[in-house]
């Protein structure tokens, strides 16, 4: 069966896109084709001007590691590592030598300076959602995925989470592609496209 059906999808650079859609519409699936987590079984997938399809694994890895971030709805932080580490994690793959410097001004950024130190099962679930997002950001990717990065959050946590993601969007010109059924969220997007039964639709 197929999940996503002739999708057929452009997104410019620092655009802003809301995907909208009931559950199970295969929102968090088109995330991830576009991402390069998953591989499509017919059709092409071309990030930053390079065919995902003609990729391996290897590949599409170190093509996300340098171009693109993700936000999981389920946070994706690492239990072992603090705040701090967490963030720090990416850049230090990269052998960045500043990544303790960016990956602590980027958490004061998201108002978690007081809790560089503290591991996700000590913090909220706000919290590890604002974890989730600098750890995203730290390496400035020039595309960011999020699923459902308000899911989890009250209203006033979810509104400060919404005016980081287009304040880092306006700065660093980062193209933002977010899955959401926050309508709020969806708004201030340039687009916003409904994913139903496979099909996408401005």
């Amino acid at each position: 069966m197929d999940i996503l059906k002739g999708v057929n999808l452009e997104i410019k650079s620092a655009e802003t896109i809301a995907i909208i859609g009931a559950s199970g519409s295969g929102k968090s699936t088109l995330l991830g084709l576009l991402a390069g987590l998953d591989k499509a079984s017919s059709g092409e997938v071309i990030l930053a001007g390079k065919s995902l399809n003609q990729m391996d694994e290897d590949g599409r890895a170190e093509l996300r590691g340098e171009k693109v971030g993700f936000v999981f709805q389920s946070f994706q932080l690492l239990p072992s590592l603090t705040a701090l580490e967490n963030v720090m994690l990416p850049l230090d793959l990269q052998s960045k030598k500043s990544s303790k410097q960016d990956a602590t001004a980027l958490l004061s950024r998201v108002g978690l300076k007081d809790r560089l130190q503290h591991y996700p099962k000590q913090l909220s679930g706000g919290e590890q959602q604002r974890v989730a997002i600098a750890r995203a950001f730290v390496t400035a990717p020039d595309i960011l995925f999020a699923d459902e990065p308000t899911g989890n959050l009250d209203k006033v946590t979810g509104q400060s989470i919404i005016d980081l993601l287009f304040d880092i969007n306006r700065e660093k010109k980062t193209t933002l592609v977010i899955v959401t059924h926050d309508e709020n969220l969806a708004q201030q997007c340039d687009r916003c496209l409904t994913l139903e039964n496979g099909l996408l639709n401005d």
